[in-house]
């Protein structure tokens, strides 16, 4: 990695231009990304982020220490960084959602880039227009990057397909398959407890085969060593899940026995329309997590959601705003410092600097 990728997270001050590629003693305006920080060359031939199974471990604890920096960035409100801005990062999001498309516009925002915040419903997609148009619409507008969150899975994959290496593809969900940035900033927020992954015990409740969120905590999870528990109702389970390492348990109490931790998933409420289980009431019964039921976890457990949170339903309003326990605010705070994080390992070129 050359000086100037080395210096890139340092805010700029034009009265020390001749100091912007060297390493300042002021830690609170330098944010310098080591030069041997193992998987940044790996980031550096990653043209896209589509799911967490392809990341190695480096690649994972490069971003994790990228995020660290990007998130006193954001906290201390300082003000926007010029490292991505000549690029621009268009936000194509075929499904609604709040947390993940503001925090993507505040994470580009934050690093100087330019947002293109598509509406499909006044786009041409509403007229009919294909992904393969999209891609080539975007290409022509000169985007850099493209945020896309679709209800078909595989559809991050068909766009990068479409793109090639002309154009960044960053999946925010793709149907039941992936969500590899809620998966890194779920596990920012548990490391943020002081605790290492490896050997940990970590229990997913809720809708399993409908969940691209729990798909992608497994697969970064696994890879850093930790132990996967799932719980939910048989409908809402994937066969032959057991296959790929997890453990598999029909009721709550032994998913979370000892658990360091335990994440709840939203229930989509029309499953309950669709037959898949017996009632909301019947599914609170089983499944809720509350103060009492995670006494049988570790004592110093933490619990997660990845939002929005049907309150009452997966979890008590209670130990969702327990802030002792519940880790669900820090991971709205995390979405941020992990999307800086990973937009400017995809992004960053040394050749826009100076």
């Amino acid at each position: 990695m050359s000086d100037a990728s080395s210096t890139a997270l340092e805010s700029k001050n034009p009265k020390n231009s001749k100091d912007q590629n060297r390493m300042s003693d002021d830690k609170d305006t330098n944010l310098t990304v080591p030069d041997n920080l193992p998987g940044i060359s790996s980031w550096k031939k990653r043209r896209h982020l589509l799911d967490t199974k392809d990341l190695s471990v480096e690649e994972v604890e490069a971003l994790i220490t990228v995020a660290k920096l990007c998130k006193d960035i954001h906290s201390k409100g300082r003000a926007p960084l010029t490292v991505l801005s000549h690029k621009v990062v268009a936000n194509l999001f075929y499904e609604n959602s709040t947390r993940t498309r503001s925090s993507f516009e505040l994470a580009a925002r934050k690093l100087g880039a330019s947002v293109l915040n598509l509406d499909i419903r006044m786009s041409s997609v509403a007229k009919g227009e294909t992904i393969e148009d999209t891609a080539r619409t975007l290409v022509s507008m000169g985007v850099d990057a493209v945020v896309q969150r679709h209800s078909s899975s595989g559809s991050a994959h068909k766009l990068a397909e479409l793109l090639k290496d002309e154009v960044h593809v960053l999946n925010a969900g793709d149907g039941w398959n992936a969500h590899p940035t809620q998966a890194l900033l779920d596990l920012f927020s548990m490391q943020e407890t002081g605790k290492s992954i490896k050997g940990r015990k970590v229990a997913i409740i809720g809708d399993i085969t409908h969940s691209r969120v729990a798909r992608s905590n497994i697969w970064l999870l696994q890879k850093l060593g930790a132990e996967i528990h799932v719980a939910g109702p048989p409908t809402l389970v994937p066969v032959q899940l057991d296959t790929f390492g997890v453990t598999v348990h029909e009721r709550l109490d032994p998913a979370i026995k000892d658990a360091d931790f335990v994440i709840a998933l939203r229930l989509q409420l029309e499953r309950q329309d669709e037959g898949l289980i017996p009632s909301i009431g019947e599914y609170k019964r089983l499944y809720r997590l509350d103060h009492e039921r995670i006494k049988r976890c570790k004592p110093d457990v933490r619990v997660l959601h990845p939002g929005p949170v049907n309150r009452g339903i997966e979890i008590t309003d209670d130990l969702v705003d327990d802030n002792k326990v519940s880790l669900v605010n820090l991971q709205v705070a995390n979405g941020i410092a992990v999307r800086m994080a990973v937009l400017y390992l995809l992004m960053f070129d040394e050749s826009d600097e100076g």
